[in-house]
């Protein structure tokens, strides 16, 4: 297949300042090897140092899938069993209303234990990190519990119950941060040595990611980087670009989002998945456990679906499976495509979505017009008949409370997604994508609404569930 790689990099280029980012790693690797990998901007603004490919940077949840992987290696290897009961490892743990037997470390990990959106993530950052003084800080700090920084505070807040479970175990998917909390510490027991010392040994050593670590509070990334390491850039409340190098500390989420990693290493770890464990002619991990991980169990289409620890959807007509991440200081997009393929897109800016950048390099490789979009989500023109059904508010509690708010105004659906004004567009069924009321051309999420009894109880909001207030 003809490539143009000056093409490639022009377009990834033009795209990065546009978006005003501070700096981005990207890299593509195929059955030939590294097909593309650059640096664009800087990891130092004040030292104008230049980000390459060997900048580490945060990865966060694009931890998740290496947790994931440890568990199905395990498995495969008879040390523990994906339908195991988390009981069994952590005997006080307990989901208001669902059998203890029914929550299992497969529903943990494709996020299906019924768990809602919950504070305890961002408790564990804002007590155990250096952070501005803003109002997110001060209520995060008002409201804690306690330190959130060991993972039998985590267990406790789950058991006490006080909020509503989304559904039964294995009912529906919405994100939970908490699960994967739980898990990292299920993969310690399993294994007989810390998770962090598993994924060394298991993933990092046989795939040669010398640049690649998870540690809690940066020291070993600072120590392997050398002084290749970048900065974390944010936007203050009046949209100028600020820095430091305060990285997000929060102990118990280990596996769900403290790994630190470099554009070269991430596609390693990607392409091995995609050829199915192999690593240079090598079996490194066992093929059943990444069957298990992502396989055929999985339904493959447009949509994306929650394998364990990746998303899972056809795109160009491949398969695809990948991951974002988002920190202070850390916005990322990870995955494989079928083929023997791996693609890394690492930002040093938080809050931001650089998927637009992960589908130029999927597009690439499929020899696709570079700036083609792969939205699943198109509207349709048409009007909801039964609007009625899906007004009201919708509440997530992750950190801030955050809200959905829909209502009726002349026959067109509208209202606000985290007080941002939005407009909702109907893709069919329960499905709409909601755009910005000022800026419809301008995406902001996809809305997948559940009703119960003639109404919506719940509206998921990009990957979380929001429950209707009562």
């Amino acid at each position: 297949m003809e490539r143009n790689v000056k093409e490639l990099e022009a377009c990834l280029e033009a795209r990065f300042r546009k978006r005003g980012y501070p700096g981005l790693a990207v890299c593509i690797r195929g059955p030939e090897g590294i097909l593309f990998e650059t640096g664009f901007g800087y990891r130092s603004v004040e030292h104008q140092k230049p980000v390459d490919g060997d900048t580490v940077f945060g990865i966060a949840s694009m931890s998740k899938s290496m947790t994931a992987l440890a568990c199905c290696i395990l498995e495969a290897e008879g040390k523990m069993r994906l339908e195991d009961p988390v009981v069994k490892y952590f005997p006080d743990f307990h989901i208001p209303g669902a059998p203890d037997d029914c929550v299992t470390v497969r529903t943990l990990a494709m996020h299906r234990s019924g768990l809602p959106p919950m504070e305890p993530l961002e408790w564990s950052i804002a007590m155990n990190s250096r952070e501005r003084d803003t109002h997110w800080y001060r209520e995060m700090v008002r409201t804690a519990p306690n330190r959130m920084d060991r993972i039998e505070q985590i267990v406790d807040y789950i058991t006490a119950g006080n909020y509503e479970p989304v559904g039964a175990p294995g009912e529906y998917m919405s994100y939970s941060n908490e699960g994967y909390a739980v898990l990292s510490y299920i993969v310690d027991q399993a294994a007989g040595i810390t998770l962090e010392e598993f994924l060394k040994q298991r993933i990092f050593a046989p795939l040669g990611m010398t640049r690649t670590v998870l540690d809690v509070d940066c020291s070993e990334a600072r120590a392997l980087a050398g002084d290749n390491i970048t900065s974390l850039f944010e936007r203050d409340e009046d949209g100028r670009l600020v820095w430091d190098d305060n990285w997000s500390i929060l102990p118990p989420f280990r596996g769900c989002a403290c790994v630190k990693s470099t554009a070269r290493d991430i596609t390693k770890y990607y392409q091995m998945l995609s050829d199915g464990g192999v690593w240079e002619g090598k079996q490194v991990i066992p093929a059943q456990a990444v069957e298990r991980m992502i396989g055929k169990a999985f339904p493959l289409r447009e949509k994306y679906y929650y394998c364990m620890g990746l998303q899972k959807r056809l795109l160009g007509g491949k398969m695809v499976c990948q991951h974002s991440g988002g920190l202070h200081g850390v916005s990322t997009q990870g995955g494989l495509m079928e083929g023997g393929y791996g693609v890394a897109v690492l930002c040093n800016e938080g809050d931001v979505d650089v998927e637009e950048f992960q589908w130029i390099c999927y597009n690439y490789i499929l020899g696709l017009p570079l700036e083609t979009e792969h939205y699943w989500d198109i509207p349709n023109g048409r009007t909801f008949r039964q609007p009625e059904m899906l007004l009201g508010d919708y509440l997530a509690r992750e950190g801030l409370p955050a809200h959905c708010v829909v209502e009726l105004e002349d026959g067109v659906l509208k209202g606000t997604y985290q007080d941002r004004p939005v407009l909702l567009r109907w893709c069919g069924q329960n499905i709409f994508t909601a755009v910005d009321a000022k800026d419809p051309d301008k995406r902001v999420t996809t809305l997948r609404f559940y009703t119960r009894d003639g109404a919506a109880w719940g509206v998921k909001c990009g990957s979380r569930i929001y429950q209707r207030v009562k």
